[in-house]
């Protein structure tokens, strides 16, 4: 694949990373991974969107080549936050946003907070978990600081090999193929002083705030995006129809369209189908 050049930024103290394809005078467009995810995710995605494109790729904090933040949350809008400084230095709006699973919350709530700086966007699985009952906060508190107490004790899981980390990447999606899953665990790990190695990420984004995510602020929020909206999820996933569950009336002007044979990880599991219905998308 293109090898991308690789940049770095400041948002709230923190050097964080990202990658760049194509040539700098082509209409910017942003990518935005999901949770434990990293840049180097969209690989397939921008060696073909680079053709018409200048593509970023971001790696958010606690993420990839990206410093971690010790004693964050790693709650949603500090990744605003994190795409907000990210565009500030690029300083070529409106941008064009495509994110995956949390990274397409994250482009969702920036463009409905900066409407202005957002041409088009797209999030593929990334309208959050279905709406539930609530839980109450003292339970959710007690939840929390159990969790937290027992991430001190826990170590990043270490691989002898390569191979060993592309196993439990296969595991975490079987849609993929062995060459993909190797291309992604490769750039998904870093050296421990050991010999090992272990994922770039930072554990604690594995937890989740003890606030719930708050449907009715987030209604508020995407019904402020007015930009070409696209909503993409897979057949095989666990994310619900926005249509169904009453999300995408939120929305003004939106296409929500179903990929057959994908899980979570769309872009992964049907390049071909997702580059159809983006291509579309994008050249409308």
């Amino acid at each position: 694949m293109t090898e991308p050049i690789s940049r770095y930024y400041s948002s709230q103290r923190l050097k964080l990373h990202y990658a760049v394809w194509g040539d700098a005078a082509s209409p910017p467009l942003l990518l935005i991974h999901g949770n434990r995810d990293h840049a180097r995710t969209w690989d397939q995605v921008a060696v073909q969107l680079m053709r018409e494109y200048c593509v970023y790729a971001v790696d958010l904090r606690g993420h990839g080549d990206s410093q971690w933040s010790v004693g964050s949350q790693y709650s949603l809008p500090e990744f605003v936050l994190d795409v907000a400084m990210l565009g500030r230095e690029l300083n070529r709006n409106p941008l064009t946003v495509i994110g995956h699973s949390l990274g397409g919350a994250v482009a969702l709530e920036y463009t409905g907070v900066f409407p202005q700086f957002v041409q088009k966007v797209v999030a593929v699985e990334g309208l959050g978990p279905p709406v539930r009952e609530p839980v109450s906060a003292s339970s959710r508190m007690r939840s929390w600081i159990g969790q937290m107490q027992e991430f001190d004790t826990r170590k990043p899981r270490r691989y002898t090999s390569l191979d060993d980390a592309t196993k439990r990447m296969l595991e975490e999606n079987p849609h993929l193929t062995a060459e993909m899953a190797r291309h992604l665990t490769k750039h998904g790990m870093r050296k421990n002083d050991d010999g090992t190695s272990s994922w770039k990420f930072d554990n604690y984004v594995r937890l989740h705030s003890p606030y719930e995510f708050n449907i009715a602020e987030a209604r508020e929020i995407w019904n402020q995006i007015r930009c070409p909206t696209l909503l993409i999820r897979g057949s095989e996933s666990w994310a619900s129809d926005p249509e169904q569950d009453g999300k995408a009336t939120a929305f003004h002007n939106y296409k929500n369209v179903l990929i057959k044979d994908a899980g979570h990880w769309v872009h992964h599991d049907q390049l071909d189908a997702f580059m159809a219905v983006l291509w579309d998308f994008l050249r409308e």
